[in-house]
């Protein structure tokens, strides 16, 4: 296995720390991505049996990044190191300018809490549009620990892997390895019989050229959501979470999330769930930076720290 070493530049303020466990939902291993020690890890899949684990550091502070990512593979030339660093780039958000967010942050008593205890973090994107989509089909209507199980399960079962230092590492199956599973190979990791025939339709579609998702990048924020909710077992839920999650558009914002509409009323509403519409109504206060609210809420929730920032003595003021 051949071994380089790339610099990645990164935006200040950036919080390597906050951003990577970010990627993994802090749960340090949430599907094809690894955050352990320090140390960012993930499989990436580059075509053409290209399979190159990128193993992604942090020797800077908040506010003078410093990443650099060790590449391992078989095969490193300088196509599949440029390809590599746009990926993982990409993954972690390197390249995301927080100040117009914060700006507006600052004018929001809430906000300005969150963003001043969670500096530097960015927004973290899956690598493909196909990824996201079938990654938010199996955490549809389902516990987050369950979601977690399923994600894991199959990456480990159906995704490519490579051996490094005695530990294996799976990439994301690509439709073909779905296809190829079937209907009998999803359902014998525990997928019910819906959500196994809507990864199987997508990959198939994506498959045959039938669906393009990447070219959603071009489209609207409005075109995207049409276009994805005519998928069968797609709905307004899971292409807003699209947005934000797989194309990195900044004014994402799923008010049909209940655990978004769960923390809202816990800020807003002395711990009464928000109804979707007052949680669309309320969030155009943060337009055009929904995503980024978004993204800093859920952190706040998996990170433990939404209670230490938002006291109970203190909501009820």
């Amino acid at each position: 296995m051949k071994r380089t070493i790339v610099t990645l530049t990164a935006t200040p303020p950036y919080d390597f720390e906050l951003t990577a466990a970010s990627a993994t939902s802090f749960r340090g291993h949430y599907a094809a991505e690894i955050f352990e020690d320090g140390i960012y890890r993930r499989l990436l899949d580059l075509g053409d049996n290209h399979l190159c684990l990128a193993s992604v550091c942090s020797s800077g502070t908040v506010d003078s990044p410093r990443l650099q990512m060790e590449l391992t593979g078989n095969a490193l030339d300088e196509n599949i190191v440029t390809e590599a660093r746009r990926q993982v780039s990409w993954i972690l958000g390197t390249d995301q300018d927080l100040a117009p967010f914060y700006r507006m942050a600052l004018q929001d008593p809430m906000l300005a809490v969150l963003t001043r205890e969670m500096r530097g973090l960015h927004l973290t994107h899956t690598i493909s549009v196909y990824e996201a989509l079938i990654l938010t089909i199996l955490e549809q209507q389902v516990h987050a620990r369950v979601a977690h199980l399923l994600c894991n399960l199959l990456i480990q079962t159906f995704g490519p892997s490579v051996e490094a230092a005695g530990v294996t590492y799976h990439a994301f199956p690509p439709p073909g390895a779905l296809l190829a599973a079937g209907m009998t190979g999803l359902r014998s990791i525990k997928f019910s019989a819906r959500k196994a025939q809507y990864i199987l339709d997508i990959a198939g579609r994506v498959a045959s050229g039938e669906l393009d998702l990447e070219g959603l990048r071009t489209c609207s924020d409005e075109e995207v959501i049409h276009m994805l909710t005519s998928i069968r077992g797609v709905g307004v839920w899971t292409a807003q979470w699209l947005l934000i999650n797989a194309l990195g558009r900044p004014d994402g914002f799923p008010h049909n999330d209940l655990a978004l509409q769960r923390t809202l009323g816990i800020l807003l509403k002395n711990g009464s769930s928000l109804n979707p519409e007052e949680a669309l109504e309320y969030s155009q206060r943060w337009s055009p930076f929904r995503s980024y609210v978004t993204t800093y809420l859920f952190a706040a929730v998996r990170s433990g720290r939404l209670t230490v920032l938002f006291p109970a003595e203190e909501l009820r003021t």
